[in-house]
């Protein structure tokens, strides 16, 4: 399950992912994760609690910084709004989740992984270089399901309040 940028954010941060990403490994979009994987027999009551979630406004977010992954680069992503968004499905769903989606995510948007260390750290430092923080446009929630290609979209829901 992700959270879904504006377009103009989008735009930019699949261009960065499809520019520095391994192309043969660059097999979804750019993306904000809140769960990496939730049982497929939840997609009635997820889609539900998705609608209600996404009646309110758009949770404020903004990038903050950028961060080395070792092997990869992303920006950071502030966003208490999200952060409570997950905590409610979290507990919904608690007995259901893995040992990774138990624990209260750091979210990020990944542009670049799975590269050498070298080229990684070279990427951060170029754009830790001209980085600003800056707004994030939040326009809604999806699930896909991954079925080891590309994402399938299982629902989606735009925020609306």
């Amino acid at each position: 399950m992700t959270a879904l940028m504006g377009a103009q954010d989008f735009a930019w941060a699949d261009g960065l992912r499809r520019a520095h990403f391994p192309p043969e490994r660059n097999l979804v979009p750019a993306h904000i994760t809140l769960f990496h994987h939730l049982p497929p027999s939840l997609l009635p009551e997820l889609a539900e609690r998705m609608k209600r979630l996404c009646a309110e406004p758009a949770p404020a977010a903004a990038l903050t910084g950028v961060l080395f992954l070792g092997r990869g680069v992303a920006f950071q992503v502030e966003s208490e709004g999200l952060l409570s968004i997950r905590e409610e499905l979290a507990e919904a769903f608690a007995g259901l989740l893995t040992p990774q989606d138990q624990a209260r995510p750091r979210l990020h948007l990944t542009v670049q992984n799975k590269v050498p260390p070298g080229q990684a750290r070279a990427l951060a430092d170029e754009l830790r270089a001209g980085f600003r923080p800056r707004p994030l446009r939040i326009s809604g929630l999806a699930a896909y399901y991954y079925r080891g290609g590309p994402w399938e979209l299982a629902v989606k829901a735009g925020f609306r309040g």
